[in-house]
């Protein structure tokens, strides 16, 4: 399992009964996680002197109970400073345990002393742009929805990278690619954070079961011909390591020399030393 370990602003305190407790910065929040199918006892303090607690409907969705909590306020990680603020659906605009992730291919890029193009697809709030970017890539970000592209932007510019050369896109992130391939345009790395069921801007349906095998053969027609990395990350639980670790191998083997790993992502948990689960991801790294 790659662990995001390397977090100073940010931690699992604990975790039971269905949720997961955080400090994110000087607050504390209570999320729900479906992972955390145990019942422990909720010794900390912070299960009832949180900040924010969202409670899930058994109906679905959700609602935040607020206490002294600010409407937004920031963390930093390495550098890089990210504007949090809870909104729909227990999000904060930041997953941390991609930290790892981030880690990694910043190393890659740094290694690389060349110009290293990024596209960077569903690319959310841009934890992964700002990481490329200050890394010393230029990065295409493409999100479908403007709000996300916005908040982006904000963590650049909070990161000091306002004038890093990142391209942003609020688009369909398929028919961007299929257009990118029209136009003959190749990056040397890519970067895939798909949802499990989502709708582009006009009402493009996504099913990452059905979807994303096709899109990794069609986003790898954009790599170039002496390409840096591949990555892709799933939430699903359906998609495990190997799975994302076999689309990897049957797409790039044919064309591009090159090493695929495949593994659990987590964050350690401060009360016990142990890890929560957080999904998985497939990296591709060009053979040296």
């Amino acid at each position: 399992m790659w662990l995001a370990d390397g977090w100073k602003d940010y931690e699992v305190i604990d975790t039971s009964s269905g949720e997961k407790l955080e400090r994110w910065g000087d607050y504390m929040l209570v999320r729900p996680d479906p992972q955390v199918i145990w019942n422990t006892e909720k010794k900390h303090f912070g299960w009832k002197k949180f900040n924010g607690h969202y409670h899930r409907s058994n109906k679905g969705g959700g609602e935040w109970e607020f206490k002294n909590l600010p409407e937004e306020w920031t963390i930093n990680y390495k550098g890089l400073t990210f504007n949090l603020k809870p909104f729909s659906f227990k999000h904060t605009g930041l997953f941390p345990e991609q930290a790892t992730n981030w880690d990694w291919f910043s190393s890659l890029i740094k290694e690389a002393n060349s110009p290293i193009k990024v596209l960077n697809l569903f690319a959310y709030t841009g934890g992964a742009t700002v990481s490329a970017a200050k890394a010393g890539a230029s990065v295409t970000h493409v999100d479908a929805s403007k709000g996300m592209v916005g908040w982006a932007k904000e963590n650049a510019a909070s990161s000091g990278l306002s004038d890093a050369p990142i391209r942003y896109l609020v688009d369909d992130c398929v028919k961007f690619v299929e257009r990118e391939i029209r136009h003959g345009n190749k990056y040397d790395a890519i970067i895939m954070d798909p949802p499990s069921y989502g709708r582009g801007p006009k009402g493009e349906i996504w099913k990452i079961e059905e979807s994303v095998f096709p899109f990794i053969k069609l986003s790898a027609q954009l790599l170039s011909d002496d390409p840096l990395f591949f990555l892709i990350n799933s939430y699903t639980t359906g998609l495990q390591p190997a799975v994302l670790s076999y689309m990897l191998h049957t797409v790039l083997d044919p064309i591009h020399k090159g090493s695929v790993e495949a593994q659990e992502i987590g964050l350690p948990v401060k009360s016990n030393g142990l890890v929560l689960p957080c999904g998985a991801s497939g990296r591709w790294t060009a053979q040296k």
